[in-house]
């Protein structure tokens, strides 16, 4: 055609010119005559058809998509089955269509897979030989826009496959358009056919590491009774566990596996919460009752029921972030700590809940990336087994040695196989995706087993958190390596003690190794600052708690979720979290507190001056002393000195008064200073300072007042004899008068008459000679009396003494 073209372009015909005109036109710029020569338009131009260079620009016009292929990996007397769809991505009918199988050479190297599986729709490249016979599906024309869907089955012996090993497949469309109507190949789909039909001599020993992973769904916060209730922040949770979430997924598909669990006990503790009672807080801050025990209880049974007889790893509780905590968090005081209280308390929860005794001898960094600070840290809380990568831990070798290997410091590293733990990441969703992931696995692992034909121990650790459509690939991937003739399963223990390979890598890469993609998504020094600022106020308050493990529990437990893993990526929500564990933390320290009081007035020297104490816990608080301190000692004193201390205890709900004794020397206003402290000398809580305010308490006010209560009892004294004196006066006057009335009347008989009418004498007479009697001892200088004569009894009530 070339040839044609040039033929063509030598003639002086009007099209020539007329092309030539256009081209300058579009290019915007003239065109030299003998540089550049443009075709004449060819018939099926002059139609409006597609030439040949536009034909090329349309390669793989047509996309094929593999969703299933039966069995993945087949023997002999297997038939094999390939669906899935054709679809038309051009603007012309494909007319002619047919999809038929190729297949092509084995590939020895797994990075032969690798790179076929980068260009596995690419037209460019060999794609075999075509499978003969009837084993094709045709279609009489593909509408542009719509997918068609195919399946071919051919009999495994009818492929011509040779020897052991892992062969291209590839699904070929070929049909024919307008533009170029003759049969060629629109579009092409490779993937995998492993191919071992005899039972090997030697089988690798493949360990599958089966991941229960969660985020954090629990904080600290219980509800305000004595039950305790867990509150969760949402119910993401109980959706992952729910039949057709992840988790319920997870332990469906893993049921009946050879495989090894590997579980965080958080999710375990959490779930169990949820079996029982538990609130849900909204986003508005309200909680509301969680309805999902049912759910709870099933997702447990379950799980119970799958780990029965396998092994089971247990992550320390939360999963913490070991890289975050070894490149972060080792100078920040107690963050190590955590990290033991998580690996002591990991095999307690899940033996507790499923009945298991776990292995809690593995540590996990995230995607197997290891320098020495994160080893280190790994086995600092006992373990002495690190979970590894082989693209972190790489080897030079031609094969995949044994996973484990003697990394120094009695420490086994287990080095999982980077391709195959990372065959089912990325969108799974789509069944082509899928089934091509499932056979890219089976395909690496039939050519590691190949490479040697001595038995390896061969390691699988996959993301932590799959999602619904990468767990199924993964069980589906699975369940065709053990259901084959070159693997066998083993558990993760056994895997460790395999004998090492002595060739094997065992240098642990340096910290400037570690990928900085991971690097930065780790937890900030700052989040575990704020993790020990936290725990400082805990050790504070549980000290003066009755039942401190109803708070150093739940709070243990979530500042260990404050180092988890999961929250890699997710900055702005781990600060939130971790802001709402510490902000409950203070309000619970804020529910023990003293009252706050008002100007205090004291009229006296001494006085006493109560200060409250309130407890807004559930439980009882002790262990607390409340310190009362004058500012101005020589004013006012408490309990003879500038301060005093007496024990508090109150309990739950209740507040306490406490009264300490006052002693003021001089009027005026005293600063005092009420403040709580721990039995070991911490202040507790926020102080509270008031003023008392003294009155007449000078020196002189209390002489006076002296002198008052002496002049009264003096009075008294006066009084007393006086009533004394005048009574004994009286009695001595009775008597005298008494004698003197006697004589008179003796010398009277004698001298007077006796005449009847005379013998008494006048009244005048009588009363005068009385008074003449009575008035004998007063001098006739003295003064007549103003008042009465007083009485000799004592006074009454209320009766008011005149001096």
């Amino acid at each position: 055609m070339a040839e044609a073209a040039d033929f063509q372009g030598t003639s002086a015909s009007p099209a020539r010119r007329w092309l030539r005109r256009t081209g300058a036109l579009f290019a915007g710029a003239p065109l030299l005559a003998g540089i550049l020569q443009l075709p004449a338009a060819t018939p099926a131009d002059a139609a409006g058809q597609e030439s040949p260079q536009a034909a090329a620009s349309n390669a793989g016009s047509v996309s094929v998509a593999v969703d299933s292929l039966t069995p993945s990996a087949p023997s002999e007397s297997d038939t094999v089955t390939v669906s899935g769809t054709v679809t038309n991505n051009g603007k012309q009918t494909v007319t002619d269509a047919h999809v038929d199988l190729q297949v092509g050479p084995p590939l020895e190297t797994r990075s032969a897979i690798d790179t076929l599986a980068k260009k596995s729709d690419a037209l460019q490249g060999p794609s075999g030989e075509k499978v003969g016979g009837k084993y094709t599906e045709k279609f009489s024309a593909l509408t542009p826009g719509v997918a068609r869907p195919f399946s071919i089955s051919v009999p495994a012996d009818k492929l011509d496959l040779g020897r052991d090993g892992v062969y291209q497949l590839a699904v070929a469309l070929s049909g024919e358009t307008a533009a170029q109507p003759w049969d060629r190949v629109l579009g092409v789909r490779r993937t995998f056919l492993p191919w071992h039909p005899e039972e090997a001599d030697t089988k690798t020993k493949t360990t599958f590491l089966w991941p229960l992973v969660s985020s954090a769904h629990m904080a600290a916060e219980t509800g305000s009774n004595e039950q305790q209730t867990p509150v969760f922040s949402d119910e993401e949770l109980a959706e992952e566990i729910a039949p057709g979430g992840r988790l319920d997924q997870m332990v469906s598909l893993g049921k009946g596996l050879d495989i090894t669990w590997v579980i965080d006990p958080d999710l375990l503790a959490s779930v169990d919460a949820m079996t029982g009672s538990y609130q849900v807080r909204g986003t508005d801050g309200t909680t509301t009752p969680g309805r999902n025990q049912e759910v709870a209880k099933h997702w447990l049974a379950e799980l119970q029921q799958a780990v029965t007889g396998e092994e089971v790893a247990a992550l320390p509780f939360g999963d913490p972030d070991l890289a975050s905590l070894a490149h972060n968090g080792t100078n920040v005081t107690g963050s190590l700590s955590h990290l033991k209280e998580a690996t002591d308390v990991a095999a307690k929860t899940v033996d507790t809940i499923l009945h298991v005794k776990p292995s809690t001898d593995f540590a996990w960094p995230v995607d197997g990336a290891v320098d020495p600070s994160i080893v280190k840290v790994a086995t600092s809380a006992g373990a002495d087994k690190v979970i590894a990568r082989s693209d972190s831990l790489q080897d030079n070798l031609s094969y995949t040695p044994s996973a484990a290997r003697p990394i120094g410091g009695g420490t086994t590293a287990v080095v999982a196989d980077s391709r195959m733990s990372t065959a089912f990441q990325g969108d799974l969703t789509r069944a082509s995706a899928s089934t091509l992931a499932v056979q890219r696995f089976l395909a690496q692992s039939l050519t590691l087993s190949l490479q040697t034909g001595k038995q390896r121990s061969v390691v699988i650790a996959p993301q932590r958190m799959p999602s619904v459509s990468q767990a199924q690939a993964m069980a589906e991937a699975l369940a065709a390596l053990q259901g084959g003739n070159w693997s066998e399963s083993q558990d993760l223990t056994a895997a460790a003690k395999a004998k090492p390979d002595p060739a094997a890598q065992t240098r642990v890469p340096p910290a400037s190794a570690y990928p900085p993609a991971l690097r930065r998504q780790e937890l900030p020094r700052a989040a575990f600052e704020q993790i020990a600022r936290t725990q400082g106020k805990l050790d504070k308050f549980k000290v003066i708690l009755t039942r401190q493990s109803r708070v150093v529990t739940p709070f243990g437990r979530a500042m260990n979720r404050e180092m988890s893993t999961s929250w890699r990526g997710l900055g702005v929500a781990a600060v939130g979290y971790r802001d709402g564990i510490e902000s409950y933390l203070n309000g619970l320290i804020d529910g023990v507190k003293l009252i706050q009081k008002s100007e205090t007035k004291l009229s006296g020297r001494s006085a006493t001056i109560p200060v409250t104490v309130q407890n807004n816990l559930v439980q009882g608080v002790e262990h607390l002393q409340l310190r009362l301190t004058s500012t101005n000692p020589t004013r006012l004193k408490i309990g003879g000195a500038a301060y005093e201390e007496q024990h508090v205890t109150v309990n739950g709900g209740h507040a306490q008064s406490v009264k300490f004794t006052t002693s003021a020397n001089a009027n005026g206003r005293a600063k005092v200073v009420a403040q709580l402290y721990t039995e070991d000398g911490q202040r507790y809580g926020a102080p509270v300072v008031f003023d008392v305010r003294v009155t007449e308490v000078t020196p002189t006010v209390m002489l006076v007042i002296g002198g008052g209560v002496l002049l009264l009892v003096l009075a008294g004294f006066r009084m007393y004899t006086q009533r004394k004196r005048a009574a004994a006066r009286e009695a001595a006057e009775s008597d005298a008068a008494e004698a003197g009335a006697e004589d008179d009347d003796s010398q009277s008989r004698a001298a007077a008459p006796q005449n009847p009418e005379t013998s008494g004498a006048r009244p005048e007479e009588e009363e005068t000679g009385a008074a003449s009697r009575t008035g004998a001892s007063e001098q006739p200088s003295d003064p007549a009396p103003d008042t009465a004569a007083e009485s000799a009894d004592p006074s009454g009530t209320g009766e008011r003494v005149d001096r």
